[in-house]
């Protein structure tokens, strides 16, 4: 028998236009001073008219937060607390990317209780309770929307997470509307942020399990199909939709079968030189790959033959190498920065960047084969 436990949001809105019914759900909560934390660009666009509008028509007063930062500083994450204090707030909308949902978290959290955000770095050490919370994602990457994560940078450029099931939402409300207009750059980095997702959690050491698996397999073939027409052709909402069921499974999947050496050698790239977190995954990507495959040869024979039919009858390891093979193609015709030299890493900083990754052991135990310094700075100049 398989002894497992999962967890995920109560309830999963996928309805195209569905971000115009906000303000409906929103009341099914009770909430009436509703804090909505967003960024300036996402309102500039003109994404944010119709779910305001649906807010105004039920009678919900709305709290615009839009001063939210990539990769969240701490000082950020507590100026939307503070606001949603002075507001009164009695409810919390993310809208967004990773950066909003993950500070929306940790405003219904902190909004309410008296908690310092560092005594809560770590897993399990949050305390309700949290005010109601929807999650809105406007990137199809992140999974934001349906894990008990938030990923801040403190003041000393570490990249820490929260992880509690007090940050899953109420709602998570997915509307592939909002993607349509997302550049190809953006649509390139978050695609390839919600693969390593899926990849990681079905190769995790420690809590892989039947359900994730399914999820993460399902995941990975949505995202491998309709990555590259979501990038050269970022109007079809049919496209723009299976690429946020890709990223909402692979999101699913990971909160329940942790990230591994990836995430932990990319968060060190985003706290000291601020790339964004999909480019960060992506630069170590496919040398984490190539150095675990004699420990997850059997595993990524199971997801080479879940994305190219082709491998049905091949060896494992020949399935397994043209899996890796498959996804480092994918990620060589993304248009950003294809190494590390490229997007602006000084060679000098990768021991640094190597210690900093070792201090990832939340992380790195999950890994399918064991990380040791001298293997970081080697899969660091790998990606050089």
């Amino acid at each position: 028998m398989t002894t497992f436990s999962f967890e995920t949001a109560p309830k999963i809105i996928c309805e195209q236009g569905g971000a115009d019914r906000l303000g409906e759900i929103a009341a099914s909560l009770g909430i009436g001073r509703l804090f909505l934390v967003t960024d300036a660009g996402l309102i500039k666009a003109g994404l944010l008219s119709g779910a305001l509008a649906s807010l105004q028509a039920a009678g919900i007063a709305a709290t615009v937060f839009s001063d939210v930062l990539a990769d969240p500083p701490e000082l950020s994450v507590q100026a939307a607390v503070d606001a949603a204090r002075g507001a009164l707030a009695d409810g919390v909308v993310g809208f967004g990317g990773g950066s909003s949902m993950d500070t929306a978290k940790l405003v219904a959290l902190l909004a309410c209780t008296a908690q310092a955000l560092p005594a809560i770095y770590g897993i399990g050490l949050a305390r309700g309770p949290r005010l109601p919370l929807i999650q809105v994602p406007t990137t199809a990457g992140t999974g934001s929307e349906v894990t008990p994560i938030s990923i801040l940078t403190t003041p000393s450029h570490e990249k820490k997470g929260v992880v509690s099931p007090l940050l899953y939402p109420d709602v998570a409300l997915l509307d592939s509307r909002l993607t349509l207009g997302l550049p190809s750059a953006i649509t390139a980095m978050t695609g390839v942020d919600a693969m390593v997702h899926a990849v990681e959690a079905f190769t995790t050491r420690l809590k892989k399990n039947p359900l994730s698996d399914a999820l993460a397999l399902k995941a990975l073939q949505l995202l491998y199909a309709n990555l590259p027409a979501a990038v050269t052709n970022g109007s079809d909402a049919t496209v723009r939709e299976n690429m946020l069921l890709g990223s909402l499974f692979a999101g699913m999947a990971f909160a329940n079968a942790p990230v591994g050496a990836v995430h932990a050698l990319a968060y060190p790239l985003g706290g000291h030189y601020g790339l964004p977190h999909g480019l960060s995954n992506s630069l170590v990507f496919v040398p984490v790959l190539q150095y675990n495959l004699p420990a997850a040869r059997v595993l990524y024979a199971e997801l080479g033959r879940a994305i190219l039919p082709q491998l049905a009858g091949a060896s494992d390891s020949d399935a397994a190498a043209a899996f890796v093979a498959a996804i480092a193609e994918r990620v060589a015709a993304m248009p950003y920065a294809q190494n590390l030299r490229a997007a602006g890493v000084k060679e000098s900083d990768l021991p640094m960047l190597a210690r900093d990754a070792m201090n990832v052991q939340r992380l790195l135990v999950n890994n399918p084969r064991d990380v040791a310094y001298d293997d970081a700075l080697a899969l660091y100049q790998a990606a050089y």
